[in-house]
């Protein structure tokens, strides 16, 4: 046998082998797609956190503003803002721990799925004894 010819043979051996190796359980790929999702939820709650943090800095340059230019119609305004500002933060942050906590139930999933497969082969082996 040539090397070129073993180098294939041990290639498709490794390409038919892949697959069997190992074959991720339902709750497995359940806890994976529930930790992804949490994941992006987070990511998506900390830019709704940055935009609130934003919208009360505005607000309190336009408050400032308006309170330099005595200017009461835009110093409500930057309050109200800021108010508004302060909002969407706090809801981004609800959203960012509703999104640790998914994450964690996937974990969770995932490491129970992971302790099934490994029990039954466990009783898989003992009743082969």
């Amino acid at each position: 046998m040539t090397n070129r010819s073993l180098a294939m043979l041990f290639g498709a051996f490794a390409l038919l082998a892949a697959p069997l190796a190992r074959a991720e359980s339902p709750a497995g790929k359940a806890g994976n797609e529930m930790e992804k999702k949490g994941n992006a939820e987070e990511k998506k709650a900390d830019a709704e956190k940055a935009k609130g943090k934003q919208m009360q800095k505005k607000g309190e340059a336009i408050e400032d503003a308006g309170d330099k230019n005595d200017n009461k119609a835009q110093e409500e305004a930057g309050k109200k803002m800021k108010k508004k500002g302060k909002a969407v933060e706090k809801s981004g942050e609800a959203h960012h721990d509703a999104a640790e906590q998914m994450e964690k139930s996937g974990t969770d999933a995932e490491k129970a799925g992971a302790k099934a497969e490994k029990d039954a082969a466990k009783a898989k082996a003992d009743a082969k004894k």
